[in-house]
């Protein structure tokens, strides 16, 4: 007679950092919903590249269109947005960040904490390598008929930035960025002011890739993919240049600090991670609709994620990048070019490597996303070139962002079991 299975808790373990991430997220969104009483004006902008340090400098409020759908998906909210977009003639293959948007925004525009989401004053379009964002930003246009400031950011190509191409990014700053931002708030633009939010930018960045870094130990005390999540928060969205943000690195830095010297693993919902059995880098976004059935997968197995590119969406901190007081709009500019979809497949491709000979991982795992293409092309050439490169085994799973009807958990469950088998034949084939 077999024994009788356990029901899966539903406590989520979580630790001091994640409710303080949590707490300044939905505080962004208590003031979005307060601003018919604050009368503050109100910014839209995508994560990567988005400009935090200079929105700030207006006095306005940012809202990240693609951090509603994340933040339905995580609240099991965005599928009948997506459906609500497909009934207005957005297809199956459209981004569904985008579907789970415009189906909020039909549905009411009520945000994912129950507070309704206000009409964008100026809709700030930074083009970091997700061809998707301008026509998701010709939709809201359309409907909003704001103010739109437009930032073209040159792609970079062959890895290089050169003088010219910041110079280029810096004239639109000058010329089109800030003068409608000035046009809009009211606010006439304090140089002093964005040095001062850039500063605070760099001390929470050196804490935050202290962070990323800490998962070289052995066990690692952080997941970078799913921890990674919590972590990445404030610095991607409106914190980033404020005192909140490196308060909150300093917390969580010390945390980690702390879990290392008590040679423990990373915090997951199901408790602590206490047998680190293999070290995996991840390439491609999660999926935020079964996100805790995703995390639970890897648990089960012993599986933590050491590195991954996901986390440098929204800026490369790690290989080197921060923001730079003494240099304000040239900063920005670099900033911009330096976000993970603007780097080419080769440059992603060596990332890769030096993560897996880095973090000393046993292999890398691809999370495609069906709807991504910023992410997805190319996915399967740089597996193989890193496997070739390391000689470590690759992995290939397909889920979604935010769509739930695009999550079998018998088929991830059964390809990652498929790959850890994988990995501990090559050790036995190594040993």
């Amino acid at each position: 007679m077999s024994a009788p299975q356990r029901k899966p808790s539903t406590d989520v373990q979580k630790d001091a950092s994640m409710a303080k991430q949590k707490a300044m997220i939905d505080s962004n969104f208590e003031r979005l919903g307060n601003v018919r009483n604050s009368g503050e004006k109100v910014s839209y902008t995508f994560v990567p590249g988005n400009l935090n340090e200079l929105v700030m400098c207006f006095d306005m409020v940012g809202n990240y269109p693609e951090i509603n759908a994340i933040q339905n998906g995580l609240r099991k909210k965005s599928g009948g947005m997506i459906m609500e977009a497909e009934k207005w003639g957005h297809s199956e293959d459209v981004c569904t960040y985008v579907k789970s948007d415009i189906g909020m925004m039909r549905k009411g525009n009520i945000g994912p904490t129950g507070q309704p989401i206000p009409e964008p004053d100026i809709l700030m379009l930074s083009y970091t390598g997700c061809y998707t964002f301008l026509k998701w930003f010709e939709l809201l246009r359309h409907d909003y008929k704001c103010e739109t400031a437009m930032l073209h950011v040159p792609y970079t190509g062959d890895n290089k930035i050169t003088k010219s191409m910041v110079q280029y990014v810096v004239k639109q700053l000058k010329e089109e960025v800030i003068p409608k931002y000035e046009k809009v708030s009211g606010v006439k633009f304090d140089i002093d002011r964005l040095r001062e939010n850039l500063a605070n930018s760099a001390r929470a960045e050196d804490d935050f890739v202290w962070v990323l870094q800490s998962a070289k130990n052995k066990p690692s005390p952080i997941d970078a993919y799913f921890g990674g999540i919590y972590y990445i928060g404030p610095i991607f969205t409106a914190f980033r240049g404020t005192e909140l943000a490196v308060d909150y690195y300093q917390t969580l830095r010390s945390e980690i600090e702390e879990r290392i010297r008590k040679g423990q693993g990373p915090i997951t919902p199901e408790g602590e991670m206490k047998n680190e059995k293999y070290r995996i880098v991840t390439e491609g976004p999660p999926n935020y609709t079964s996100m805790r059935d995703f995390w639970k997968m890897f648990y089960d197995e012993g599986a933590v994620v050491v590195a991954s590119t996901y986390t440098k969406v929204g800026g490369t901190y790690d290989f080197g990048f921060r923001h730079d007081p003494s240099r304000p709009l040239e900063s920005l500019a670099e900033y911009c070019m330096h976000c993970y979809t603007n780097r080419n497949l080769p440059e992603r491709t060596r990332m890769l490597e030096s993560y897996i000979n880095d973090y000393e991982a046993d292999g890398l795992l691809i999370n495609s996303i069906k709807s991504c293409n910023s992410f997805a092309a190319g996915e399967l050439m740089m597996m193989r070139e890193v496997e070739k490169r390391t000689g470590k085994p690759g992995a290939f799973v397909e889920t979604d962002l935010v769509d739930p009807r695009y999550f079998s958990a018998a088929n991830v469950k059964n390809r990652l079991e498929s790959y850890f088998q994988m990995i501990d034949q090559k050790r036995r084939a190594g040993a």
